[in-house]
């Protein structure tokens, strides 16, 4: 069984030496891409030449882009036996764990293997904060659970190649992705424990904490904003039909939700169909399922805003604001994993 290190390096420093000595030493084949690094880190990556097989961006495409390249150079290179594994270029992952991954994907060849740090006190806050948000963030999307969504040390089979150079992404969104379409690809993950290395509190890493985490994000970002935008549209006309239809005292109020939601629903269904999610299945497919799912969550959510006020004795305005957060996550979850579900060939 052959080892391959996959290293995306974008302007690093003498740990990348370092790294790729222990590597050689430990008997993998490296393949580090310098991803726009410049004519500054020349000298850095002639040195690496000597420990790895070293590809250029002119340049900077992103960590995922940077992934692809080195995939496709390995496709063409080494046999099916082989097993690769990634890590970042800052020292953050040693050797030791790699072989220990590489050893698990080896075991379970259809498998990706997560290396999971320990996210104690000695890990830095921005880092701490950022994996508690995509663990969560993961599991609203996918229903799994996971302890490390960030780690970038994973190692895979030879064959699953075609699997994540398919994967779309370019810069950090990439690696989150990757998690998202083995869920959706029914890929297992495992997942070991390593060791939790940082060098002068992460200064060395190049996330961007804005841009890259709405990279990583964004569709639930999209989703969010798709239906808050809805959400304005079904209360203005919920207001609306209220005063219309107040002469029909208690029947009323579930009078207004269901005209309004109509209304609206169909608004949600062609903003989320085209900007959220990209589908490219059948209008009449996805209509179908979306106003099934819609036709429930009106039934759930009448019953619910009926109950607040007419039961509890709530503001109707104060109620429709609670029911609605209350069934905006089954929303996401059905039409992210059902309905606008992407499908990809792994080939």
């Amino acid at each position: 069984m052959e080892k391959i290190a996959v290293i995306p390096a974008y302007e690093p420093n003498e740990t990348l030496i370092a790294l790729l000595k222990e590597l050689f030493a430990a008997g993998f084949s490296s393949v580090v891409v310098n991803d726009g690094s410049g004519g500054a880190f020349a000298g850095i990556f002639a040195e690496a030449g000597a420990f790895a097989a070293v590809l250029t961006h002119e340049v900077n495409k992103g960590k995922g882009r940077a992934m692809k390249t080195a995939f496709s150079y390995i496709s063409d290179r080494f046999d099916s036996a082989s097993v690769v594994v990634t890590l970042d270029s800052d020292g953050q992952h040693c050797v030791e764990d790699a072989e220990r991954v590489c050893a698990e994907a080896a075991a379970h060849r259809d498998c990706i293997v997560l290396g999971c740090r320990a996210f104690d006190k000695n890990v830095p806050l921005r880092s701490r904060v950022g994996n508690t948000i995509t663990r969560l963030v993961y599991r609203l999307c996918t229903g799994s659970k996971l302890r490390d969504t960030q780690t970038g040390l994973r190692a895979f089979g030879f064959d699953m190649l075609p699997f994540f150079m398919s994967v779309p992404g370019e810069r950090y969104e990439y690696e989150m992705n990757v998690l998202m379409h083995c869920t959706e690809k029914k890929i297992p993950i495992r997942e070991i424990d390593i060791r939790t290395i940082y060098h002068d509190n992460n200064s060395g890493s190049h996330f961007k904490t804005v841009s890259d985490a709405f990279l990583i994000y964004r569709d639930i970002f999209k989703f969010a904003a798709s239906s808050l935008l809805s959400f304005f549209v079904d209360y203005a006309l919920f207001a609306v039909f209220s005063l219309l239809y107040s002469s029909f005292g208690a029947a009323g109020v579930p009078m207004s939700n269901v005209s309004a939601r109509v209304i609206s629903a169909t608004f949600n269904f062609f903003i989320n169909r085209r900007f959220v999610f990209n589908s490219k299945e059948s209008i009449l497919r996805t209509g179908a399922q979306y106003f099934a799912l819609a036709a429930l969550i009106l039934l759930g959510n009448t019953i619910v805003l009926s109950l607040l006020v007419n039961t509890l004795g709530l503001n109707r305005f104060l109620a429709k604001i609670i029911t609605e957060c209350m069934f905006f996550t089954i929303s996401w979850l059905i039409q992210r994993l059902i309905i606008f579900r992407r499908r990809q060939n792994a080939g």
